[in-house]
């Protein structure tokens, strides 16, 4: 697969990932949700499922060969999950709210159910979404990362008064490394996660809800079994 405006991953033999720039047209469907920033996990057992249909879901995992799924996002970070062995893909719409619930920990745990699937097997990639520069939050999404428990040596920063420049000061959330952990206390051997770290607020090739708005258009972040 190739194109001109994909962001392609490399995963191994036998699956395509990638993220499509903005304004780009896909190389072939993708089944995506409705997604509420919620924790609900679908599996895809077959073809041409519409948005409709799976309303409120914002994880998605099938064993299905040349059926794409995929997450939309402005900012919010996008897992792409592939098990080698067991031949299962999972795509997962993790903005903060998602993150906190741990989205990604339990599509993990939901492919162990459903196929077997070893986390030491898997293979992610995280995909672009607004970065720690960027990502400047107020106290009561700070509070949020650390009721969840996670590490906020890790995840958490605080740039005093800022530079003049937008989202420059204040407190900031690390998203890439917040999922990074995730997967990491999943199981997953950290040589198998990779972070693309591409900060879509600064990043003008990929739309960013905080850059332009909330009705702006989605990055399609998608994988597929071939």
């Amino acid at each position: 697969m190739t194109g001109n405006h994909l962001f392609e991953y490399s995963l191994g033999e036998g699956v395509e990932a990638f993220t499509a720039h903005r304004d780009s047209l896909l190389p072939y469907p993708v089944v995506q949700g409705h997604q509420v920033h919620g924790s609900r996990i679908a599996l895809i057992d077959r073809p041409g499922l519409t948005r409709e249909a799976l309303e409120g879901y914002d994880a998605f995992i099938t064993k299905l060969r040349e059926v794409a799924i995929g997450v939309r996002t402005a900012d919010c970070v996008p897992v792409l999950l592939y098990d080698p062995r067991q031949r299962v893909v999972a795509a997962v719409h993790a903005g903060w709210r998602g993150t906190v619930q741990r989205i990604s920990q339990k599509t993990l745990q939901r492919m162990a159910g459903l196929f077997g699937c070893r986390p030491g097997d898997v293979r992610a990639v995280v995909c672009p979404a607004i970065g720690p520069d960027s990502f400047q939050v107020g106290p009561e999404v700070t509070e949020a990362f650390r009721q969840a428990g996670f590490p906020m040596d890790i995840v958490w920063s605080f740039r005093g008064q800022g530079n003049g420049r937008p989202m420059s000061g204040g407190e900031h959330i690390d998203l890439f490394s917040a999922n990074r952990w995730l997967l990491e206390q999943s199981g997953l051997q950290p040589e198998n996660i990779q972070v693309c770290a591409v900060d879509t607020y600064t990043e003008t090739r990929f739309y960013s809800a905080r850059r332009e708005g909330l009705c702006c258009g989605r990055n399609i972040n998608a994988i597929r079994l071939v």
